[in-house]
């Protein structure tokens, strides 16, 4: 009896080809970029995608203090954090941080669409975002890709 027969091939960290990946975050709502890049940092838009291996590619994000939110996201969206002291919680706005810190703006939103676990902690440190159009990564050579583009 002739049959076809199909292996299922499963990525192992020594067999994943990992590439650098540019994108332009000018203009870009930051949720649809966020879940985007995260979909590329997981490796998830590969063929080879394997769950619980990094197989995703290195991913660059320019001018991360350019990036859009909808609504009144801007001004009403609260992030929290603690001091660890007595009355020490710390509210801020998307817009305090696009003037003090863009980058954590795009790094917050990723993190929070990565897995809670050891691998999302390993993935995550496969992003690189920059506030300006510079980024000290040409010598990798990324390939840049428009957020349309990914499938």
């Amino acid at each position: 009896m002739e049959s076809l027969s199909y292996k299922t091939i499963s990525a192992n960290a020594a067999t994943v080809t990992k590439e650098w990946v540019l994108i332009d975050a000018n203009g870009e709502v930051l949720g649809r970029l966020a879940s985007q890049v995260a979909k590329i940092l997981r490796g998830k838009n590969k063929p080879s995608f394997t769950p619980n291996v990094d197989c995703g590619d290195n991913v660059i994000v320019i001018n991360a203090d350019k990036v859009k939110l909808t609504g009144n996201k801007m001004t009403e969206k609260v992030y929290v954090r603690h001091t660890g002291y007595p009355g020490g919680q710390r509210f801020a706005t998307p817009a305090d941080y696009l003037k003090r810190k863009p980058e954590f703006v795009i790094e917050k939103a990723v993190k929070g669409m990565l897995p809670k676990n050891r691998l999302g902690a390993a993935v995550l440190r496969n992003l690189k975002v920059y506030a300006g159009a510079e980024h000290p990564h040409a010598a990798q050579n990324p390939k840049t890709i428009k957020l349309n583009e990914i499938k």
